[in-house]
């Protein structure tokens, strides 16, 4: 099974195209242990439980490498763990990586990602060009690598925007993208940025392939996800693209007063997939 048919049974199967970003932030964690790495792991294991337990899965998880990394060896290990039990459910799992390099370095970053966490996609800046996600891509032939197009973040503009040859450089990286096409190369563009989105999902859609996007920047970075729909329900196939939704799940107990961390991150995650529903 390559990456775009994983994406597209886990759609079905659970009936999600959300991704769950898993980035924890140890102040807002309501956990005890006797470290960072045991309470982000208990945080995360309840939260699995709770969402086996009320069959409400989401379509993909994606943990930011940055957010364990932080703790060194313990953050690590509780990364890998993590990864590992949510795989166990079923649940593809995009390492958030934003790697970006060469040759023999790329090709080591590779086998951290896929050999050593065991990921099913990874995210890559494509600032050094094709030498930096060929390694990837012959390495791991059936894995996902999600190319940062357009990102969500305010500055983004700063680089993503500037034209060359009357296009901005964002719109020559979606035309790289299909240069480069393999099945499960794909896309990391912004729901703060709607209109930048309709026009990458026309570069692609006209291309006739099957290039799935990771759409972060819903909720508290600002984007509207009835824009973002608007946009991919466009598509061939809306189940090969995933939206991403952070805070506003890990951290749903503090909308829900009363409500156990675990379930309330169940409950937030109900009503994004009922929304999306809503909105096809």
């Amino acid at each position: 099974m390559n990456y775009i048919e994983l994406l597209k049974n886990s759609a079905d199967k659970f009936s999600s195209i959300v991704c769950f970003g898993m980035d924890p932030v140890i102040e807002d964690i309501p956990e005890k242990g006797t470290g960072n790495g045991e309470i982000i792991f208990k945080f995360y294991e309840n939260i699995l439980n709770e969402l086996i337990k009320k069959n409400i899965l989401p379509g993909a998880v994606k943990p930011n490498y940055a957010f364990y990394a932080q703790y060194g060896l313990e953050g690590i290990a509780t990364l890998e763990k993590l990864i590992k039990i949510y795989k166990s459910a079923g649940i593809p799992v995009i390492l958030d990586y934003k790697r970006g390099d060469i040759g023999k370095t790329a090709a080591a970053y590779s086998r951290e990602a896929f050999d050593f966490f065991d990921a099913d996609a990874v995210t890559l800046s494509p600032y050094l060009g094709y030498d930096s996600i060929e390694p990837y891509i012959k390495g791991f032939p059936e894995k996902g690598y999600y190319i940062l197009t357009k990102t969500s973040n305010s500055s983004s503009g700063q680089l993503q925007d500037l034209k060359i040859d009357n296009k901005e450089l964002f719109l020559h990286v979606a035309e790289l993208i299909i240069q480069w096409y393999h099945p499960g190369i794909g896309s990391v563009a912004g729901a703060t940025y709607p209109e930048q989105l309709s026009q990458i999902s026309n570069i692609f859609e006209k291309s006739g392939k099957e290039i799935p996007f990771l759409i972060p920047g819903v909720g508290t970075q600002g984007g509207s996800l009835q824009e973002v729909m608007a946009v991919l329900k466009k598509s061939k196939d809306i189940r090969i693209h995933r939206i991403n939704a952070s805070s506003s799940i890990n951290y749903a107990y503090k909308k829900y007063n009363g409500i156990h961390y675990a379930e309330a991150a169940v409950i937030a995650l109900k009503e994004m997939n009922e929304e999306i529903e809503g909105l096809k």
